[in-house]
């Protein structure tokens, strides 16, 4: 029910003009005193806008048109949260990323070597005899590695020179491989060298210049020097 702007004649007498005796008649209502027809009203008033009160009610039947219908609460907006991940700690205690020991085999992984493999040589546009070394160096560099067979070269703990095996693991400091023994080891980048061999070319990567995370690497910017030390 729409409630016409009221503020051009008299509103107390509109809204509380009692029905004449002859109106009640016709439309079969008992005849009211004024004061009950007040309390109706203001009943009325107060079940349909049920957060103003009586005086904003009165107002706002003086300034405007009030739809008088079911009362219905604005939705509020429910924030959306933002997913927030997994902290380093909570992973670790998760052992998320722990390799299961009847994983560890090295002829599961030889798949994803191949696909590494696939994966350097369009990184590299086909390694054709004479591309230039250089440009090999500086893309497995900035590549992701996790599928190569890398091996230990130099190192300040002899145990590790010798290691060979498939990367399956890289955080900004250490090496996890496979090898063909299925033996897990993992290898420290600190004061090792490695190489990576792929289609007849080798690639040496210093560890101790290594630190970074595998995503990290592919902004940074190496530099070539003539020698590192260990």
């Amino acid at each position: 029910m729409i409630v016409p702007p009221l503020s051009s004649f008299n509103l107390p007498g509109v809204i509380y003009h009692a029905f004449s005796q002859k109106e009640a008649k016709e439309h079969d209502v008992q005849h009211r005193g004024p004061q009950r027809a007040e309390a109706f009203v203001r009943a009325f008033l107060k079940r349909s806008l049920p957060r103003l009160s009586q005086q904003a009610c009165e107002d706002q039947l003086q300034r405007k048109a009030v739809i008088l219908e079911y009362f219905t609460r604005r939705k509020r907006k429910e924030k959306r949260k933002k997913s927030r991940g997994l902290s380093a700690r909570e992973r670790r205690d998760l052992r998320l990323f722990d390799i299961k020991p009847e994983q560890q085999r090295y002829s599961l992984f030889l798949p994803l070597h191949e696909l590494w493999k696939q994966y350097i040589r369009d990184l590299c546009n086909g390694l054709k005899p004479d591309t230039q070394p250089q440009m090999i160096q500086a893309k497995l560099l900035k590549a992701d590695l996790h599928g190569a067979v890398i091996s230990v070269t130099k190192s300040k703990c002899p145990s590790y020179v010798g290691v060979t095996g498939i990367l399956l693991q890289e955080t900004k400091h250490v090496f996890k491989i496979i090898t063909k023994e299925d033996r897990l080891k993992v290898i420290p980048k600190l004061n090792c060298v490695f190489t990576v061999e792929i289609d007849d070319f080798i690639s040496y990567i210093y560890g101790s210049k290594f630190q970074l995370r595998a995503s990290e690497r592919s902004a940074k910017k190496f530099k070539a020097k003539g020698t590192i030390d260990l």
